[in-house]
């Protein structure tokens, strides 16, 4: 039975139901009367599925929907042989339904967009050298892939070897190509423009960024908006009001084709729609732009949000240690000759701030001086032989430890870059302090900006983070954030969301790491950094920004604005035509041909309002 049903609301049988319907009518029309009113094809065709639906929810789902208005108003008119009302009436349905899967099927295509990027193939990089052409399920983390020219990665990984640039727009929404070098990260689907480069896989299969995308994508179509279950319940009161208005019109006029008609005209087709089209075009257009949202009720409540929360490291940060002071205190030393020293001598260190220095020389092109004794003291420091001679990097107690004075002024320096939250590498050569190097998280450039724009469309911006209170503030002060709370643990930024709740507030969350995720739960929308966030974070949010763009914000704010309008719109519009059709069926102005026209012309009209939102221009 179900594959009759699909089979009879596909276009093509649509489409027969529409050429017997307009037989009918031409007949109608030159007032001819055939022994079979091909109407009856179109309400097999185009009422059966609306039968069929209806009887299932009210017999298996218990519950009344509103295909037993349509269904009911169908059989009225059959009674009182409006043979092509009631074709009429089911045709316009099986359009509005076609409409809204059509709607539905573009909102999707980046979905469809994404899948089809997935590159069924890589070039494997042999140990030897030699390239192997494997399926995708074959590769593994740590495997290196070469990816050539005009081709799309096959999985994310880092630059090892080349330089290229890469087209990132189905994951980030970016104009604009993104320069690509040794040691940076790229993405599975994206598109390597100019140059050769070999990347080593850190997620593969289902683990990569566009699969993540693809699956995030699946889910937000599997749940439904409060405001779309609320009007479905409607339903359920919707029909006995009907029946009884159709009875009193049938009483008070004594015509029961003036009841029939009202039945017909109050049925709740527009009012079925208006949710679930503005909730899928919305979803649609915001994938466009990397933006995953997983639900339609996530789109809803973003539109409520009064208050953003974000966590600091990884979300306003970049969430990586990058060379942000490097200043000599010896005359004869340059600071970039205090750069080349210090990254010689930490080219041998594990710890992440010596590797960070080292990366910083790399990208200045400096060459590194010979090494040789490396000896390293935990929790302390490191002492080099360099070219010669003695280099000890590493905190200044550990150089005072070692007999090397450090000077007032120095001391002034490393006071100010503390109160800054900023790592620090003190550095002394031959026992001679010569220098100082500071580390720190990167600010995202956009991120001051974002955050202006979010308190200008009035949100307030609070900054929640485990980090120690110097560095959340020097942090926050950069990006213009006034609310801050530092040295949080995860129950403990819980506890901040919930405060802002319980005071009226409707908090959205953004944070990147497993910390953040009971965080993410509890807020009234939870948004996930997508590329760099933990796999926790992201199942724990409601949305989730692929690119890490939090430029992004404000648009995801406008965006959930603009549902929400198309929804009332589109609620208001769909009510507004049921009553004055329902008083012109009262007045005789409409019989069950002209009343079902100008219902389901309003149904019609509702998808293609929600559709319009899909193309809306909003502002990025």
């Amino acid at each position: 039975m179900k594959r009759i049903i699909h089979f009879l609301e596909g276009w093509p049988m649509t489409i027969v139901g529409g050429i017997a319907l307009g037989v009918s009518l031409v007949l109608m029309l030159i007032h001819t009367v055939w022994s079979f009113d091909p109407a009856w094809i179109t309400i097999v065709v185009s009422g059966l599925p609306l039968l069929y639906l209806a009887i299932t929810r009210l017999v298996f789902q218990r519950w009344i929907s509103s295909a037993l208005l349509i269904c009911m108003a169908m059989v009225a008119c059959i009674c009182i042989s409006e043979i092509f009302a009631a074709g009429e009436v089911a045709f316009i349905m099986a359009i509005g339904a076609l409409l809204e899967e059509h709607t539905v099927n573009r909102a999707q295509r980046g979905l469809s967009k994404l899948i089809s990027l997935a590159p069924q193939e890589g070039r494997l990089v042999l140990p030897s050298g030699e390239e192997k052409s494997v399926a995708i399920e074959q590769v593994a983390v740590g495997d290196i892939l070469r990816v050539l020219p005009g081709e799309r990665l096959p999985v994310d990984g880092i630059v090892v070897e080349g330089v290229t640039t890469v087209d990132q727009a189905i994951l980030t929404g970016e104009s604009l190509p993104v320069d690509k070098g040794v040691g940076e990260q790229v993405f599975c689907g994206t598109m390597n423009c100019y140059g050769s480069i070999d990347i080593r896989a850190t997620k593969v299969g289902a683990d990569s960024s566009l699969q993540k995308m693809i699956q995030l994508v699946k889910e937000a179509d599997e749940k439904k908006a409060p405001m779309q279950r609320i009007v479905d319940k409607w339903a359920t009161w919707l029909v006995p009001i009907a029946l009884l208005l159709a009875v009193l019109a049938w009483v008070v006029t004594g015509e029961m084709e003036r009841g029939v008609t009202v039945l017909v005209v109050f049925c709740p087709c527009a009012l079925a729609l208006a949710t679930p089209v503005s909730i899928i075009a919305g979803i649609g257009q915001a994938t466009k732009f990397g933006v995953l949202i997983k639900s339609g009720e996530a789109l809803e409540r973003m539109g409520q949000v009064d208050t953003l929360a974000f966590d600091k490291t990884g979300t306003i940060t970049k969430g990586s240690l990058s060379v942000s002071d490097m200043m000599s205190v010896n005359a004869d030393m340059t600071d970039e000759e205090l750069l080349m020293v210090t990254a010689s001598a930490e080219s041998r260190s594990e710890h992440p701030l010596g590797k960070a220095i080292v990366k910083e020389s790399e990208n200045r092109g400096l060459s590194l001086l010979s090494v040789e004794s490396f000896e390293m003291m935990p929790g302390k420091g490191i002492k080099v032989l360099v070219d010669g001679k003695v280099v000890i990097c590493g905190k200044a107690g550990f150089l005072e430890e070692s007999g090397i004075g450090i000077s007032p002024t120095t001391i002034e320096l490393l006071d100010r870059l503390r109160c800054e939250g900023k790592a620090i590498i003190v550095t002394a050569v031959d026992g001679k302090c010569v220098g100082v190097i500071a580390l720190s998280d990167i600010v995202r450039p956009d991120a001051a900006k974002s955050i202006e724009e979010l308190e200008n469309i009035g949100l307030s911006v609070v900054l929640l983070t485990g980090d120690n209170g110097k560095t959340a503030s020097f942090i926050a002060s950069k990006v213009g954030i006034s609310n801050v709370r530092a040295e949080l643990l995860p129950a403990e930024k819980l506890s901040a969301i919930e405060t802002m709740q319980c005071d009226g507030h409707r908090v959205a969350m953004v944070g990147d790491g497993v910390n953040d995720a009971p965080a993410l739960k509890t807020a009234d929308v939870g948004i996930a950094m997508g590329s760099i966030g933990s796999d926790i974070a992201i199942e724990s949010a409601d949305i989730a920004l692929m690119g890490d763009d939090i430029s992004l914000l404000p648009y995801l704010k406008k965006l959930s604005n603009a549902v929400t309008r198309s929804i009332k719109v589109n609620i208001t519009l769909s009510m507004a035509i049921n009553f004055v059709a329902i008083a012109m069926s009262f007045l005789g102005w409409l019989n069950p041909v002209t009343g079902a026209l100008v219902h389901n012309a309003g149904s019609v009209l509702v998808v293609l309002n929600a559709a319009l939102l899909y193309d809306r221009r909003i502002k990025k």
